[in-house]
């Protein structure tokens, strides 16, 4: 019986461990898009990426340019 409740102890011991780890690379996780605003460089990516792949007027294709 004394195992069983090391067992269990222990594998509740280890979840918690992982549930404080995921969340903590949550909170201090920065996506692109955060960084990129930040910096001030989003304005010069837009029309880049505009220039790249251009929409039709309804836009839900992005036909290849080069063939």
């Amino acid at each position: 019986m004394k195992f069983e409740a090391l067992m269990l102890r222990s594998l509740f011991a280890a979840c918690l461990l992982v549930c404080g780890l995921v969340l903590a690379a949550m909170v201090n996780a920065s996506p692109d898009a955060i960084r990129l605003a930040a910096s001030g460089s989003a304005g010069q990516l837009a029309p880049a990426a505009h220039a790249q792949c251009l929409l039709p007027a309804d836009g839900v294709v992005c036909p290849r340019l080069g063939g």
